[in-house]
């Protein structure tokens, strides 16, 4: 598959509800899919935010269809307070766009040859970096944590015994060497936690996504929409608790526990989870583990 299909286009676009005169923050701008349908939804302007240059660079072409209407910024979405001071909609797509996954130069993927990376904004520690110079403890920790591998310790070992790495067949191969026979005969590719789980480490994803959704929650206007696309548990836990922590429904308090005070009133109704249908993950499989939150911010 080539480009990238924006997930659950539809209904990301029924929570946000672009509205004529509106400003949206498309936080992950990627392909651009979720900012070219907002703004041909209504008469309004986006900001992408994305800290892959690719991304910025490919978005060019659409910022001048769209002149004037969207603006795009290399950085992170958990810096969107710095560029904008308050808007009415934020969209998040979390983990890596196809753009990233099907390029084997940029060390996403296990399925072809290509430099163990995985670097989203292109600097700092890549993948070979870390599984190079990490003990095998730490190694081990990330792989339990971030990619839920309960083989993560046995892996660790033989990542350290191949050392050093440099590529991601190299590290696919090791994996399933470590892993032993039966590996292949499992759902999903062997090495598939362990690529989660050293990509979520080099890109802080997990960090970048609590600051985000802070960030989302300062600059969202009264009625504001937040809507956000994650991929596995460890995103999704973490936006489920977030905004759980912030809905009206833990405020209102019972007999057994009191009300909560003004300094830590609601600031979000909830609406209710989805997920892709059927059509959708047949068309495009990437979308199957996605799952849709979003919120509208109270008015104060």
């Amino acid at each position: 598959m080539s480009g990238h299909l924006p997930v659950m286009l539809s209904e990301v676009l029924g929570a946000l509800a672009p509205r004529d005169g509106a400003h949206y923050v498309d936080g992950t701008f990627g392909g651009g899919g979720y900012s070219r349908a907002i703004l041909e939804a209504a008469d309004c302007r986006v900001l992408g935010i994305d800290r892959d240059p690719d991304a910025i660079a490919r978005g060019a072409t659409l910022a001048a269809q769209f002149a004037g209407r969207l603006t795009l910024v290399r950085g992170e979405f958990s810096k969107m307070d710095s560029y904008v001071d308050a808007t009415d909609g934020v969209v998040l797509d979390l983990g890596v766009s196809s753009f990233q996954f099907d390029e084997p130069a940029r060390g996403f993927s296990f399925r072809e040859d290509g430099p163990l990376d995985m670097r989203m904004s292109r600097d700092g520690e890549s993948a070979a970096d870390f599984v190079n110079s990490a003990d095998e403890k730490r190694i081990a920790e990330v792989l339990s944590r971030y990619g839920e591998e309960h083989q993560a310790r046995r892996i660790a070992h033989a990542i350290v015994l191949a050392r050093p790495l440099t590529r991601t067949a190299e590290l696919a191969e090791i994996v399933l060497k470590a892993l032993g026979p039966g590996a292949r005969k499992l759902k999903i590719h062997p090495a598939t936690r362990t690529f989660q789980a050293l990509r979520i480490l080099v890109n802080d994803e997990l960090g970048e996504l609590e600051r985000g959704l802070a960030a989302a929650e300062r600059v969202l206007k009264p009625r504001g929409r937040l809507a956000v696309v994650s991929f596995h548990s460890l995103e999704d836990r973490i936006v489920k608790q977030f905004l759980a922590s912030r809905s009206e429904s833990v405020s209102k308090g019972s007999r057994h526990a009191p009300e909560r005070s003004r300094a830590n009133a609601p600031t979000f109704r909830l609406f209710k989870p989805s997920v892709p249908g059927d059509a959708e993950v047949r068309s495009n499989p990437r979308s199957r583990s996605a799952r849709l939150r979003a919120a509208e911010k109270l008015a104060a």
